[in-house]
């Protein structure tokens, strides 16, 4: 089976990477390996980055790519979309499954923007995160409705390769995007708000991002791995008139919570206007 991939930035490198770090196994039981995978990009410095790095066959022609595919990866900004797709769309098998990590594009304009029906265009969407690049990715899969149960499991098999992949219907992918492939940003924020808190009481700046981001990581391991509501864990480390609650009420008197829902309902604002 050969996969390819149009783009080779951030995402697409999480995704080859995990699928050769994790020698992912397909349905006929053959292990995932730098021979099945193609990718293209503009650039010639980004195609020989991506060749030396995973060993994967490159090209400048995303219709090469799109025509040897069996599993097409698109992994092009959404304003970018309608160019590559009327470039490759003669080039794309009718059997190709064809995944889409694009924000705020849906499966009916997808396939409309490859002349294709929704109904029978085998076609999955995906949102992805940064954090895939360590191996720590959160994916939401939606498969369209041409797609088949293969195609799902398939999918599924490669966004697992660098995470958690979880399958939700198209209306939640907005949110799915915002509160997973968003969010990052504002984590990376928050952390670079803790150490400075840190520093400003006499921590080194490096032991202090170190001392934040393990923080953050361990909390996070926590609910995922307990299941226990994150308001019950907080209040595990509000002891009554201790230093933690004192600080919570600080949060609070600041709109933290009301700041972060906003944030999540901006940018599903935005992906809605893509």
């Amino acid at each position: 089976m050969k996969i390819g991939f149009i783009g080779l930035g951030n995402m697409a490198t999480a995704i080859i990477g995990g699928l050769l770090r994790e020698g992912t196994v397909l349905a006929d039981g053959t292990a995932v390996t730098a021979a099945d995978l193609i990718g293209s990009a503009k650039t010639e410095a980004t195609r020989q980055a991506k060749a030396t790095q995973f060993g994967i066959a490159v090209t400048a022609d995303n219709r090469e790519v799109a025509a040897v595919a069996d599993v097409l990866v698109l992994a092009v900004k959404p304003q970018f979309f309608p160019e590559v797709t009327t470039e490759i769309r003669g080039a794309v098998n009718e059997n190709t499954l064809v995944i889409s990590i694009a924000a705020g594009l849906t499966l009916e304009r997808i396939a409309a923007l490859f002349g294709r029906d929704e109904n029978t265009m085998r076609l999955i969407r995906c949102m992805p995160n940064t954090p895939a690049l360590v191996n720590a990715g959160c994916t939401a899969v939606c498969p369209g409705t041409g797609a088949t149960e293969d195609d799902e499991a398939l999918c599924l098999a490669l966004m697992e390769s660098f995470g958690h992949a979880i399958v939700i219907p198209e209306r939640l992918m907005d949110a799915a995007s915002a509160v997973a492939g968003s969010s990052p940003a504002f984590v990376f924020m928050f952390i670079e708000a803790l150490a400075d808190g840190a520093v400003e009481a006499g921590m080194p700046r490096a032991q202090a991002y170190e001392f934040a981001a393990a923080a953050v990581a361990g909390s996070a391991q926590l609910v995922l791995e307990t299941g226990r509501h994150p308001g019950d864990l907080k209040d595990m480390v509000c002891s009554p008139g201790g230093t933690t609650i004192e600080g919570v009420k600080a949060l609070e008197q600041r709109g933290f919570r009301a700041a972060a829902m906003e944030a999540v309902g901006a940018c599903v604002a935005k992906a809605k206007a893509l």
